[in-house]
């Protein structure tokens, strides 16, 4: 148990950093005018959860899914923050992008 913790834990680590600079270099490459650094960790991290579900049965390997799926994945993508966003620009009167945001991310990432 303690061992999966820790591999969640380091897993989170290196997770979270992804996530802080590859959606910090999209935008600062595109701008900030819509939340597409969000939206690119997020789409990419719902194509990795798959690439990682196909490849790592949870059962057979937990140590494998505790690491990648669990800790890196989960605090790679941000369902908060791209929940955040999408409140910001509807309160901003930016109803469009505000949709946009929506239907993009959800068909993306299911995508």
């Amino acid at each position: 148990m303690m061992y999966h913790l820790l591999l969640v834990c380091l897993g989170g680590a290196i997770g979270a950093m992804a996530r802080f600079f590859l959606s910090g270099f999209v935008a600062r490459r595109v701008g900030e005018t819509f939340p597409w650094g969000t939206m690119v960790v997020n789409v990419s991290g719902a194509f990795a959860i798959g690439v990682v579900a196909h490849a790592v049965a949870r059962e057979s390997m937990p140590a494998i899914w505790a690491f990648a799926a669990t800790g890196g994945l989960g605090c790679y993508t941000t369902v908060s923050s791209f929940s955040l966003q999408t409140l910001a620009l509807a309160r901003e009167g930016e109803w469009l992008r505000a949709g946009g945001n929506v239907l993009l991310s959800v068909f993306l990432s299911l995508g």
